[in-house]
């Protein structure tokens, strides 16, 4: 069910199911954007709604909002009403607490994310910069209309985050580490880079876990077959368990990314005398031979074996990735001891914006003494590199 009306020269829809936005059109816009992934696909996106993962049942109700000029899409973005801020990792419990001990309600809120996907990129979909601005005027208008408290975008791209700038929404940063191949020509061209210690602490730890007896093959799109998705679910499935909580993602949301978006995907799968024990599935920026970034997305183990998270989510990735030639290596979001594995500190943003002027006040002063915090973090992080000085990188 879709809400119409107008702005401007351009017809508004708020549509609570995305397939009722055409596929093709969606992922046409997608592909003008500046820093498109793979999980704002229209498949990526529906197949989160429809197999329960993110739907109103589990606090993630769909309002996906569009800009048309006649048949044509001229913007969009994913909008959410969030009953609660579970799965967006950009965390904001305290606003809502504060919100509460004044008698006021911060749920729901309006969030623009790509669920339980920290991942960077674009997320205000648009053919023209005039076109980003109104899909954000129209966004603030619904959410007025609505009497919401808050409207957010999380892990935008530069231009998304430019445009919430011009609509005077507040600024947020947090940090990630990703990894960037320097033109190593493989692992141990890579090691040589690192300073010994860190050298000396990475083969350790993978011989700990090659004594151990697991061994991993690495599995793309079509060769991933149903056995596979099926042992890849059992270890997430358990991880997520093992921490108390039940896993955020169903079946079948991965059934339909097997389905729908094969080639997207790579499985990393260990196995101890013939029996599979542990995976970690990565997200794949395209279709080519040599894609140009790897996400590290979702991992999980069904024994226990000393330093297998390390060699199953950073050193397999970064081998298939030399071997691959991929330029970057995503491994999610926080930790800070992924910098000891050579992924280095990048900055993330988000855009915030709150009805109530007073608590807009309170909330700006919170960023501008956080943002103070992570501009020393960041200074603090950029000395404390793990490569040798000089490293050749040939």
């Amino acid at each position: 069910m879709g809400m119409d009306t107008k702005l401007m020269n351009y017809g508004i829809r708020v549509d609570d199911d995305p397939l009722h936005i055409d596929a093709v059109a969606w992922d046409a816009l997608l592909a003008q954007q500046s820093h498109p992934t793979p999980f704002m696909r229209h498949a990526y996106l529906s197949a989160m709604h429809h197999s329960g993962s993110a739907s109103a049942r589990t606090g993630w109700s769909p309002r996906f909002l569009s800009l048309w000029s006649g048949d044509e899409l001229q913007a969009a973005c994913p909008l959410y009403l969030k009953s609660h801020s579970y799965g967006e990792y950009v965390f904001d419990w305290a606003w809502a607490n504060a919100y509460e001990q004044h008698g006021l309600t911060y749920y729901p809120k309006a969030l623009v994310a790509v669920p339980f996907t920290p991942v960077p990129g674009s997320r205000l979909l648009a053919r023209s910069v005039a076109a980003r601005q109104a899909l954000l005027q129209a966004l603030q208008g619904w959410c007025a209309q609505h009497k919401l408290s808050s409207w957010h975008l999380l892990f935008g791209s530069d231009e998304d985050m430019a445009a919430c700038a011009q609509a005077q929404w507040m600024q947020r940063h947090t940090v990630q580490f990703h990894w960037h191949n320097q033109g190593w020509q493989n692992f141990d061209a890579f090691l040589a880079s690192l300073q010994q210690e860190k050298r000396k602490k990475i083969k350790q730890e993978r011989r700990r876990v090659a004594d151990a007896g697991v061994r991993f093959q690495a599995l793309r799109g079509q060769d991933i077959g149903p056995d596979h998705w099926d042992i890849f679910y059992a270890c997430y499935e358990r991880t997520y368990y093992e921490h108390g909580n039940a896993p955020y993602l169903t079946r079948s949301f991965f059934q339909a990314m097997a389905d729908q978006m094969p080639e997207n995907w790579l499985l990393l799968l260990a196995d101890r005398s013939g029996t599979p024990m542990a995976c970690s599935l990565l997200g794949l920026s395209d279709a080519s031979d040599r894609p140009a970034v790897v996400y590290g997305r979702y991992w999980g183990a069904l024994d226990r074996v000393d330093c297998l998270h390390f060699e199953a989510c950073y050193y397999q990735p970064l081998i298939w990735c030399l071997q691959n030639g991929v330029q970057r290596f995503e491994g999610g979001a926080q930790g800070e001891h992924k910098m000891a594995r050579a992924l280095m500190p990048v900055m993330t943003h988000s855009a915030h914006g709150v009805a109530d002027a007073r608590f807009a006040q309170a909330i700006g002063q919170f960023l501008d003494r956080e943002g103070r915090g992570v501009d020393n973090y960041m200074e603090h992080l950029g000395q404390r590199t793990p490569f040798k000085p000089n490293a050749d990188m040939a």
